[in-house]
């Protein structure tokens, strides 16, 4: 992977700044920096592409299957690591009096509530493979998913991921959590503009290698 390249894979540091003053000042700024610099799903695209150029991590575990859960189990720890990171965050800045009443908290209870269902459906529709990068390793289904969520928006799990640390601010009247959750949704989308295309391009040209056969 180029320079040019790793350089669009880290948050931008003067809007991390931006969004630290507009919350509150150096705390909360610290706090926006921290979460930012935490390792999360662009710091292993790298090695997924590494893998898909390579194969040598399916050659080290001498299984495409058996490489891709590995780290996909990194993946999961890493979500896990960065959940908790959010949560600590919120706790030690101030809560936001307009949003600590039980109206606020319903809306980020439901907020929630969607954002889970589209992150549980959209795993149960790609299954684990599908779910952690397994394109990468060459793993690929028949074709690409288009039943619930998948038929209502492009990239369901990441958005319902961004829905769940909304909702999450929300319920906890943080301010901080709201700007941690638009890091989280330009981290997401800076994933997006990197999966997308591969996507794109190995079912098109799976597609037009089953056409070819037939």
């Amino acid at each position: 992977m180029g320079s040019a390249e790793a350089a669009c894979l880290e948050p931008d540091k003067g809007l991390v700044y931006l969004l630290g003053e507009l919350s509150g000042g150096s705390n909360s700024r610290s706090a926006i920096e921290e979460k930012a610099q935490e390792p999360h799903l662009t710091h292993l695209l790298p090695v997924a592409r590494w893998e898909q150029k390579t194969r040598k991590l399916s050659k080290a575990f001498r299984s495409p299957y058996l490489a891709c859960y590995s780290l996909g189990a990194a993946i999961l720890l890493l979500n896990i690591l960065r959940s908790h990171c959010f949560t600590q965050a919120m706790l030690s800045q101030p809560k936001m009096e307009s949003l600590d009443n039980p109206m606020a908290y319903r809306v980020g209870l439901a907020l929630l509530g969607v954002g889970s269902t589209f992150v549980l459906s959209s795993f149960f529709a790609l299954g684990f493979t599908g779910t952690f990068l397994g394109d990468y390793f060459g793993i690929l289904k028949e074709a690409r998913v288009t039943t619930f969520p998948f038929n209502i928006l492009d990239n369901p799990m990441y958005w319902g991921s961004t829905a769940n640390y909304l909702g999450w601010a929300v319920m906890h009247a943080s301010p901080t959590g709201l700007l941690l959750t638009v890091v989280v949704a330009l981290i997401y989308r800076v994933a997006i503009l990197y999966e997308e295309p591969f996507t794109a391009q190995i079912y098109q040209q799976k597609a037009s290698s089953s056409h070819k056969r037939s």
